[in-house]
């Protein structure tokens, strides 16, 4: 007499906080369409920091403004989908948007004058963001933002929340920028160079105090920057940008420490502290093409010393081991690991 079979049941997977799948953003204009945003597609886990990396104009912020939903005319989402928790956010009425913008999603963006209003104290623009998505009294979302504002190295909290934004330097104002967005805890913050106008001391303190609420809370953090040196020590997973697509991706260990795709070689290579003292810097060649011209295949072709008649196709996905990226020419892959397409 046989037994039935007993299948054991494998546990959940644990749900990306946000999965983008293939988002693809355009500008038209009288000169042409230009695709910032090219099949974009990456997941971020619970309490996961990912670092987008590129050039100025490569399409990471832009990435930033699209997941975000914050695209304005002449440009547009013509697709892929955004799903966060589950939930395809371009499906989603503006009203349900603006109740999860600024709550469950946050963003911090370069220009702190993008996040504040100039004749609005910051008290008035801090208290009215917790209390627009919390039932909370006045007085606690005050206590809440003078908390925010210590956070992230403000002193006397409690004086400069009665301050205006043009009281502050550059830099303290996106401290208090920084400072809005940690306050309701957000699932997913997405940063785009929050630090660049900040010493090197405060930006310590803050990416300090970003890794501490990813690793207590389970915020999801996207850190949009050119900085690889930051990535290194911040992320946990890091996309490459060229052209506005991604071309390899990975862990910040197999990206940074094992770089396959030419352009990422280029990026860590370019680094002051990768140059001998009193030799030149080495640089890419060329320039990054436009948008409304860009080459035919891979969009690197121009300036790699690797390309050949083959590149002028656009290469597929490969994945190694988690490690993905787009080149028909990579460095070689290393023994005992097995390529397969995607």
């Amino acid at each position: 007499m046989s037994l039935p079979l007993m299948h054991t049941p494998m546990p959940d997977l644990p749900q990306p906080t946000l999965d983008v799948r293939n988002l693809t953003t355009r500008f038209d204009s009288r000169a042409g369409i230009a695709t910032a945003v090219n099949d974009v597609s990456f997941s971020v886990m619970p309490g996961q920091i990912m670092g987008l990396v590129g050039e100025s104009g490569s399409g990471k912020s832009m990435t930033g403004y699209s997941i975000m939903g914050l695209v304005d005319p002449p440009g547009h989402v013509i697709g892929g989908q955004v799903l966060f928790k589950g939930q395809d956010l371009r499906e989603l009425t503006p009203e349900k948007i603006r109740a999860i913008r600024g709550n469950r999603i946050a963003m911090i963006c370069q220009d702190p004058m993008m996040t504040l209003n100039p004749v609005l104290r910051i008290d008035t623009q801090m208290i009215e963001t917790v209390m627009a998505h919390h039932p909370v009294s006045r007085d606690t979302a005050r206590a809440m933002s003078c908390d925010a504002l210590a956070r992230v190295g403000i002193a006397s909290p409690r004086e400069r929340l009665l301050a205006y934004p043009h009281q502050f330097s550059g830099g303290m104002r996106q401290r208090v920028a920084i400072a809005i967005a940690l306050l309701n805890k957000p699932d997913l913050i997405i940063c785009d160079e929050p630090t660049t106008a900040l010493d090197v001391t405060i930006q310590g303190q803050i990416l300090f105090e970003m890794q501490k609420l990813c690793g207590q809370s389970g915020t999801a953090l996207i850190w949009i920057t050119h900085d690889l040196s930051v990535i290194a020590g911040l992320a946990d997973t890091v996309c490459v940008m060229y052209a506005g697509r991604i071309v390899e991706s990975g862990s910040v260990q197999q990206v940074l420490d094992a770089p396959r795709h030419p352009y990422t070689f280029g990026l860590i290579a370019s680094a002051p502290s990768r140059n001998l003292r009193g030799q030149p810097l080495r640089q890419i060649p060329g320039m990054t093409p436009s948008l409304l011209n860009l080459p035919s295949g891979c969009a690197f072709r121009t300036r790699c010393e690797r390309a050949t008649d083959q590149c002028s196709t656009q290469p597929p996905l490969t994945v190694v081991a988690g490690h993905r990226l787009r080149c028909f020419h990579p460095a070689p892959v290393m023994s005992g690991e097995h390529e397969a397409g995607a």
